[in-house]
C-alpha cells in the first residue's frame, strides 16, 4: 500500500470517529446553598436553663420552705419564666434581625427608637413608683404577675441601638468623636440604670464599649475612655450614698463585724466544697448561713455542692456558649447582625466575670446575678430573648456546598 493509500484509509478512521456518537458531559454540580441556624447554641441554652433550674431548687428549697410552706416556690415561677422566655427565644429567632433598624411601612419610624423611648420611660418611671427593695428601686409591681426589672429590657436596647450607630457609620468610630456620638445616646439610659444599680450601669457601659472596641481600628482613646470612666465610678462610690463605700471598706477587711458577712459565708461555702463537693443538695451554707442563697450567691453554693470540679465545669459550659456566640458573630451575613452578638457575648462575658469576682472576694461586693442560673424572671427571659436575636443572626448566614 502507498502512502497516499495510508492517508486516504487514515481520513476514513477519522471521518468514522466524527460520525460516531460520544457519550454525554456530566452536567456540572448544582452548590446548594442552606441555612446555617446554629442548633448547637440552642441546645446548649436549653441545657443550661435547665441545669440552672436544677441548681435552683438545690439552692432554694430551704428558704422557700421556711418563707412560703413549699419548697418548690422558687422553682416553679423560675420554671414558669423559662417556658416563656425559651418560647420567645424561638419566635425571636425567627424574625429578621434587620427589621429592628428599617423603617416601618406606615409611621416611618424604626423599632429601635420606640424601644429606646420605652426604656428611657421605664426607667424614669421605677425612680418614681419603683418597689424600694434593700434600699433600691430597681422594679415595678405588677399586680398578679410580679416584680419587672426595666434595666433587664434596657440591656438589650443598649445592645441593638450601639450596633445601630456604629453600624450606620463604621468609620467614625476610628475617631473619639465618634465613639462620644454612642456614648452621648448611652448616657441618659445608663445613668438613670446606675443612679440604683450601679453594677448594671457598669454591665451596659462595658457592653457599649466592647461594641465600639470592635468596630473602631483605633484603639488608644479607649484607654483614656476607661481610665477616665473608673475616676468617675470612684467619685459616685465614695461621694454619693454609704453603703456603697462600705462595700469597698468590707473588701479590703473581710473579717469586720457587718460589712464582709456575705463574702466571708460565701468564702466558707466555697472552701467547704474541697475538690468534689459535698453532693447536690447536701449544702449546709444554705441553710440560712448564706443570704441570697438562691440569687446573687448561687455560685458558692454550686461550689459546697459540687467541688472545684463542679465551678469548672459550669465556667466550661459559659465559656462554649461564648465561643458559639463568637462563631455566628464571626459568619454573620453583615456588620450590624456581628455587632448585635457582639454585644450579646459582651453582656454575658461581663456579668458572669463580675458575678464569680463577687462571690471569690475578687472584687467588691455587688448585686450582680449569674446568668441563666441566679433566680430572676425578668433577667431569665430577656436573655433568652438575646440568644434569640443571635440565632436570628445565624438562621440568616448562607453556607454553600
Amino acid at each position: 500500500m502507498s502512502f497516499q493509500d495510508d492517508n486516504i484509509q487514515q481520513n476514513e478512521d477519522s471521518i468514522r470517529e466524527e460520525q460516531t456518537p460520544q457519550p454525554a458531559a456530566a452536567p456540572p454540580k448544582r452548590k446548594r446553598s442552606y441555612r446555617a441556624y446554629d442548633y448547637g447554641l440552642l441546645i446548649l441554652t436549653v441545657f443550661m436553663v435547665g441545669l440552672g433550674l436544677v441548681f435552683l431548687y438545690s439552692t432554694s428549697s430551704y428558704t422557700a420552705t421556711q418563707k412560703f410552706g413549699n419548697a418548690a416556690y422558687f422553682l416553679k415561677r423560675q420554671a414558669s419564666f423559662a417556658i416563656i422566655g425559651v418560647i420567645a427565644m424561638v419566635v425571636i429567632s425567627g424574625i429578621d434581625y434587620r427589621l429592628y433598624i428599617e423603617k416601618l411601612r406606615f409611621f416611618s419610624v424604626r423599632p429601635i427608637y420606640g424601644l429606646y423611648a420605652l426604656c428611657l420611660l421605664l426607667q424614669a418611671l421605677v425612680l418614681v413608683v419603683g418597689e424600694d427593695i434593700y434600699g433600691a428601686k430597681r422594679w415595678i409591681e405588677i399586680p398578679k404577675i410580679g416584680s419587672f426589672q426595666p434595666s433587664e429590657m434596657t440591656k438589650i436596647c443598649v445592645i441593638i441601638f450601639s450596633a445601630f450607630i456604629c453600624y450606620t457609620a463604621p468609620k467614625k468610630l476610628n475617631r473619639f468623636t465618634g465613639f462620644l456620638r454612642v456614648a452621648a445616646y448611652m448616657a441618659p439610659l445608663i445613668l438613670l440604670v446606675a443612679k440604683e444599680d450601679l453594677s448594671t450601669g457598669v454591665v451596659m457601659t462595658g457592653t457599649f464599649v466592647m461594641i465600639c472596641f470592635i468596630t473602631s481600628r483605633r484603639w488608644a482613646y479607649f484607654i483614656v475612655s476607661g481610665l477616665a470612666g473608673v475616676g468617675a465610678m470612684a467619685a459616685y462610690i465614695f461621694l454619693g450614698e454609704s453603703f456603697r463605700s462600705s462595700r469597698i471598706s468590707g473588701w479590703l477587711d473581710i473579717d469586720s463585724p457587718n460589712a464582709g458577712f456575705q463574702i466571708r459565708r460565701a468564702l466558707y461555702a466555697i472552701s467547704s466544697g474541697g475538690l468534689t463537693g459535698k453532693g447536690l443538695g447536701e449544702s449546709s451554707m444554705k441553710l440560712g448561713y448564706v443570704p441570697e442563697s438562691h440569687n446573687d450567691m448561687i455560685f458558692s453554693i454550686i461550689c459546697e455542692e459540687l467541688g472545684i470540679v463542679g465551678a469548672i465545669c459550669i465556667i466550661f459550659l459559659f465559656v462554649l456558649l461564648i465561643w458559639r456566640i463568637y462563631t455566628v458573630a464571626y459568619n454573620a451575613p453583615d456588620l450590624f447582625g456581628s455587632l448585635i452578638c457582639v454585644g450579646v457575648m459582651a453582656h454575658i462575658t461581663i456579668q458572669v466575670v463580675m458575678n464569680i469576682a463577687v462571690v471569690t472576694n475578687s472584687i467588691p461586693a455587688t448585686g450582680i446575678a449569674l446568668p441563666f442560673i441566679s433566680y430572676g424572671g425578668t433577667s431569665l427571659v430577656l436573655l433568652l430573648c438575646e440568644i434569640g436575636m443571635v440565632l436570628s443572626v445565624s438562621y440568616h448566614i448562607k453556607n454553600v456546598d
